[in-house]
């Protein structure tokens, strides 16, 4: 496995363990369906949430965050509705969230959370 694989599966999975943390109740993680993949779906309280997982070994390039642009959120959204309208599953409110982790020089990793982005 390339190391770029390796980071982002380990970011995603610190992101999943923090959001946890958090109260977030994970429902699923990398759904995929013909329109694209959503990293972690979740709940938080009474809303569904999805969330996009960004993970960088630096910020030279821009950080994580920086890296989900306006369309990128959008699809989100619709990958939102396509999630809930193929479990049958109804919510209220639909947020879409942004989590970016970076790598620490010492090995771990530092969690930016960024709620209703899209």
């Amino acid at each position: 496995m390339r190391a770029k694989d390796v980071l982002g599966r380990n970011g995603e999975q610190a992101a999943a363990d923090y959001l946890e943390t958090e109260g977030f109740r994970i429902l699923a993680r990398n759904w995929r369906c013909a329109d694209g993949e959503i990293d972690i779906v979740a709940v938080d309280r009474l809303t569904f949430v999805v969330c996009e997982v960004k993970t960088r070994s630096s910020n030279r390039y821009g950080t994580p965050l920086e890296s989900v642009s306006q369309p990128k959120r959008g699809r989100l959204r619709r990958l939102a509705l396509r999630w809930l309208a193929a479990y049958g599953v109804h919510f209220d409110e639909v947020r879409v969230d942004v989590v970016g982790v970076t790598r620490e020089p010492a090995g771990g990793f530092t969690i930016e959370h960024v709620r209703g982005v899209g």
